[in-house]
């Protein structure tokens, strides 16, 4: 018997069986709704940092669902975790509760090493969590106390709370009016922010690397600059680690890294996703401290499937693997390593990141053919801007597989800037 045909049978896809990728995507765009655009590839199957598309190419996974993959694809461990968690008990509501819903809450808090009193939410994603951060930002407010602050750049998520957040107004204007009292500030201005934050804040809200636009960290002490203002004016300081966290940088948590510049801060609270499930949903909000997990109390928020059996214990998988495999240590040189090496190549004029985040900006505008070109000689990266790639690959990706990547990216800029003069010169 074909076992994969009966599984995908029973997965009512037997309708789709033997399609090639162009035959999948004209039925993707008679079926979904076309917010994404048409999708780069149709893919299949994984297995580590190699993914396989319709027509059986294979290609080195170094976005990773954007950040989210962190033990790559179909890691046994987790795939294990997952599936004896799900036939032994899958959703239960917020009504009860789990072992491993409380044993993944007491795993982060003891990873932020956060104090007597702190508390986590758990949602879905990362604009959830956000959304969940949101409230709490409302709930420090007072008549007088009525504004949040965020910074040029920010993406925050796309709900509305989230999306007041988020800098990029291209996203915005279609949902206009926006969530009041959000400003947003210079990236990296210190003065600004001090200048800014006064007893009518009720929280400022940072990403210590700004991701979607081109991973850009935060300047040394300014994440210290902010606890101080945030301090002396009773405002909340709220840290967006939801493309940043849980191992990315090679630290647990970007803000206890590098772009703290050697200061420790304690935020009020941070927001978690992506790769705290390696692939299964899962967001986080931590807050710190008696105090500030008081602000949100019985009946102000909720989610149906936040924290479920599956996605905790898929959290807690992830952490135990990151953990046990060392890949802390290995993503930070890896990530040295890699960062040094593309700094090196032609064309490439400034690199950016911790870590397995990494950014790096191009002396032309041709990202968006380097991602073709990329995908043509089996790589996928992101192009976050006309001049600039990003890489955040799963914390497992290899010596061997970077070293891939930096051999063939000049013939893949190379190849990007004659597409792309071709098509120039074609308009």
């Amino acid at each position: 018997m074909n076992t994969t045909h009966t599984t995908s049978t029973a997965a009512g896809l037997a309708g789709l069986e033997g399609l090639d990728s162009k035959q999948l995507l004209e039925k993707y765009r008679e079926s979904l709704m076309g917010v994404f655009g048409t999708p780069q590839r149709v893919l299949v199957r994984g297995k580590g940092c190699t993914v396989w598309d319709a027509d059986g190419r294979e290609y080195l996974d170094l976005l990773g669902g954007i950040a989210v993959n962190a033990l790559g694809h179909a890691d046994e461990f987790l795939t294990g975790i997952v599936a004896n968690q799900l036939s032994t008990l899958g959703h239960v509501s917020n009504f009860f509760t789990s072992p491993a819903q409380i044993a993944l809450a007491e795993r982060l808090l003891e990873l932020a090493g956060a104090p007597g009193g702190s508390k986590v939410f758990f949602a879905n994603s990362g604009t959830e969590a956000n959304e969940a951060a949101f409230k709490l930002a409302r709930r420090n407010s007072s008549p007088t106390r009525t504004k949040i602050i965020a910074l040029e750049g920010a993406f925050h998520g796309r709900t509305m709370g989230a999306l007041a957040l988020t800098a990029k107004q291209a996203y915005r204007e279609p949902f206009e009016p926006m969530p009041g009292g959000v400003v947003h500030l210079p990236f990296g201005d210190e003065d600004a922010l001090r200048a800014a934050v006064d007893e009518t804040v009720a929280a400022v809200v940072l990403e210590p690397i700004q991701g979607e636009v081109g991973v850009r960290p935060l300047p040394a002490g300014y994440l210290k600059a902010a606890r101080e203002a945030t301090t002396a004016a009773g405002a909340l300081l709220i840290l967006d680690e939801v493309q940043s966290g849980v191992g990315r940088t090679g630290n647990w948590f970007a803000y206890q890294g590098q772009v703290a510049g050697g200061e420790r801060i304690v935020p009020d609270a941070i927001t978690l996703a992506k790769g705290l499930g390696s692939g299964l949903p899962v967001g986080a909000l931590l807050t710190f401290g008696a105090e500030t997990s008081g602000l949100l109390t019985a009946g102000q928020h909720g989610t149906t499937f936040g924290g479920n059996p599956v996605a905790t214990a898929a959290g807690l998988a992830t952490l135990h693997a990151i953990e046990s495999r060392g890949l802390l240590a290995h993503v930070s040189a890896l990530g040295d390593k890699l960062r040094e090496q593309l700094a090196g190549i032609e064309h490439v004029v400034e690199v950016r990141g911790e870590g397995l985040l990494i950014g790096f900006d191009l002396d032309a505008d041709i990202a968006a053919a380097a991602v073709e070109a990329a995908l043509d000689a089996g790589f996928i990266i992101n192009s976050p801007g006309p001049r600039t790639l990003r890489l955040a690959p799963p914390l497992i990706l290899t010596a061997e597989q970077a070293d891939r990547f930096t051999a063939a990216l000049p013939h893949i800029l190379t190849t990007a800037a004659a597409r792309t003069a071709a098509t120039s010169k074609d308009a």
